[in-house]
């Protein structure tokens, strides 16, 4: 059994602990600035979904932009659901769309800040 679950501890056995300025027992980082910390969490919520994940990475691979039927078709989902995955990736600021007809087109976006580029570094 360990000594300070004895009940038998002698004051030795106790171990000398520092005294609280303030917070709990030892220093931690400083917080991220708040426009840093919203950015992260908007590229995590973003890619926090499969089928975001899948199109991010078929965004990658492409050499030109995506059209939105193309993704209906790889996901076997409807129009409404397709675009509202995507409509979350633009909003996070990692894709830009533009219209070409009756059709969207997407593609990632050039000035990626430096969260979402290492973000999405991990995407094969």
């Amino acid at each position: 059994m360990h000594a300070l679950h004895s009940s038998h501890v002698t004051q030795a056995e106790i171990p000398l602990l520092t005294p609280r300025v303030k917070g709990c027992c030892f220093p931690v980082a400083p917080p991220l600035r708040p426009s840093h910390a919203d950015e992260l969490s908007a590229i995590f919520r973003a890619l926090a979904d499969p089928t975001r994940v899948q199109m991010v990475h078929m965004l990658k691979a492409a050499s030109e932009p995506i059209c939105v039927c193309d993704f209906t078709a790889a996901f076997d989902l409807g129009q409404p659901t397709v675009s509202h995955h995507l409509a979350r990736l633009k909003e996070a600021g990692l894709v830009a769309s533009f219209k070409r007809g009756v059709w969207s087109f997407y593609a990632l976006r050039d000035d990626i800040g430096e969260a979402g580029q290492r973000a999405l570094a991990l995407i094969p």
